[in-house]
């Protein structure tokens, strides 16, 4: 790597970096989370550091609008209902006009936006500049996100982990929820108290959870979240594509290469302070 001026890589050792490649100019990171890499106080000045952002998209998208309808229509407490025999009607009406809160309107919040707008519900995102975002009916910054968690029929997770994320729904914010409230996170585990969230899954105090991400991964085989009601597990597979994913990395790569071969500025730039 001494010679080296890119980079394309997921984890790599950052304490020595400047002694091992020091001609290096830009590293891109085949995921969308850095989160592994985080503090970033071992990039060096001149240093460029790119991410996937946007190749999961697509298909995250897909499954955010698959994880509200299925909460919107009762699936996880239809599915517990299942496993305990009960045969209840739980009926609900077409999804127009409720309350979805979208914490986190980037390429994998904002796709799920696209497809869920067309169908009429109010969406409210959040985002950490409080930028409009297409399909919303308002935008709300990170710190005024207390105000209308009591009016969400649907809390929708979809942050990076940085340091601002770090358990940002605590339960202090969990109980701003309404009981009838359901939860998806497709971002980190660690923006959500899932002890609390699994608390209040079992004493009926929110009405069921879809999460797809977890630490550690897989989860542990006594973990208690295999035994909580009306929540539903999918083992991080949100936003993968196992066909076209080296394809779109590389479609990308090379779009970045371009620009960075004309000393242009390169698509998914992270920022080194807030770490996304």
């Amino acid at each position: 790597m001494s010679n080296s001026d890119i980079l394309i890589t997921w984890n790599f050792p950052t304490s020595n970096l400047k002694k091992v490649s020091p001609n290096l100019k830009w590293i891109h990171c085949v995921s969308a989370g850095v989160e592994h890499l985080l503090p970033l106080n071992w990039m060096f000045e001149g240093l460029i550091l790119t991410n996937n952002s946007g190749v999961h998209s697509k298909k995250a998208g897909e499954y955010g609008l698959m994880s509200i309808l299925m909460l919107h229509n009762h699936i996880p407490k239809i599915i517990s209902n299942q496993k305990n025999k009960k045969f209840e009607s739980l009926f609900s009406t077409p999804i127009a006009g409720k309350t979805i809160v979208v914490v986190g309107t980037g390429n994998l919040g904002g796709a799920m936006i696209r497809l869920l707008a067309p169908l009429g519900p109010k969406i409210i995102g959040v985002n950490r500049k409080g930028e409009a975002v297409d399909g919303c009916s308002k935008v709300i910054t990170v710190d005024k996100i207390d105000s209308i968690l009591p009016e969400a029929d649907i809390l929708y997770l979809a942050m990076p982990e940085t340091p601002g994320t770090k358990n940002l729904i605590s339960r202090k914010r969990l109980d701003l929820l309404k009981p009838s409230c359901g939860i998806v996170n497709i971002g980190r585990q660690s923006a959500m108290d899932y002890d609390v969230l699994c608390e209040k899954l079992r004493t009926n105090k929110l009405a069921g959870a879809i999460l797809d991400v977890f630490v550690p991964e897989p989860i542990e085989l006594n973990s208690k979240l295999w035994q909580i009601p009306n929540l539903i597990i999918t083992p991080h597979v949100s936003a993968d594509d196992g066909e076209s994913y080296v394809r779109l990395t590389l479609e990308l790569f090379t779009k970045n290469l371009k620009l960075f071969i004309s000393n242009k500025p390169l698509i998914n730039q992270i920022n080194k302070n807030f770490g996304y």
